[in-house]
């Protein structure tokens, strides 16, 4: 199946990670990749990939808006049944367009705030997902480390299978994401910690959402700075979380085994 990467403008690292995702997408047997590259800065005009001759679009992209007409481009090919996955920091993008918004389901700064939508978060006691309309700025995160993921929907053919608790290897751990929240289902989450200045919650790490006839998979995690060793997206956690959900957000269903080499609960798995 024909999937696109975007990238081009990013707070992270977009040209040390792209070429790490589409090896991670191609490894599944599964996607033939390409990637469409915005420019860096300057005129935005000409950026407009055919995102219909594609199964599959993942966004590495966090930067200035799109030309109207490929965000017009966009939101078809999702609402026709095109699949979307959101890495990372694509969730802080387009503040102001409300259907791409919808899409991701929770997003994190560029002045996100209560008239974004409520924040979601995991209530542990209640065991049930908490959206909650209070004023505030929506994103952020303390320092990085390595923390516990833990499933919320074992019975979701992304996570099927899977340890229902697996220690990621050293993120930012997103917190505070707020959003329009329709048609979101939690799949996994992580407490924020507030001795590294997090909240007390267990926040959403990976989750789904529908557009119309599409399918959408959003993994908050995966971190790359510049300059710095990509753990992140070096953890196996990451590696096959996004590899099932680039799969279900295609076709609905995983085929893709449990590697030998998933982390348990006490120690993260990375690959070089």
């Amino acid at each position: 199946m024909k999937a696109l990467i975007v990238d081009g403008q990013n707070n992270h690292d977009w040209k040390g990670t792209t070429p790490h995702l589409k090896k991670h997408l191609e490894a599944t047997g599964l996607f033939e990749v390409e990637v469409a590259t915005a420019p860096e800065k300057g005129d935005m005009s000409a950026f407009k990939p055919a995102f219909k001759k594609y199964k599959l679009v993942v966004s590495n992209y966090n930067g200035a808006d799109w030309p109207k007409e490929t965000q017009t481009a966009f939101e078809e090919f999702v609402r026709n049944g095109g699949g979307f996955v959101s890495v990372h920091a694509a969730n802080n993008s387009f503040p102001d367009w409300p259907s791409y918004n919808q899409m991701i389901g929770l997003g994190g700064w560029g002045g996100r705030s209560e008239k974004s939508g409520p924040y979601v978060y995991w209530e542990a006691k209640a065991a049930k997902v908490i959206r909650d309309i209070a004023p505030g700025r929506g994103g952020s995160h303390g320092p990085q480390h390595e923390f516990p993921v833990e499933t919320r929907e074992p019975g979701h053919p992304i996570v099927a299978g899977l340890p229902l608790k697996w220690m990621h290897a050293k993120d930012e751990l997103y917190d505070r994401l707020r959003g329009p929240a329709e048609k979101l289902t939690v799949l996994a989450t992580a407490f924020s910690d507030p001795q590294k200045s997090g909240t007390g919650r267990h926040e959403p790490m990976l989750m789904t959402t529908t557009f119309g006839e599409g399918r959408v998979f959003h993994t908050a995690l995966g971190h790359a700075g510049r300059n710095a060793k990509p753990e992140a997206q070096q953890c196996v956690g990451f590696i096959v979380t996004f590899q099932r959900g680039a799969e279900w957000a295609v076709s609905g269903k995983v085929t893709q085994k449990v590697p030998a080499d998933f982390p348990g609960s006490e120690k993260a798995s990375l690959r070089e």
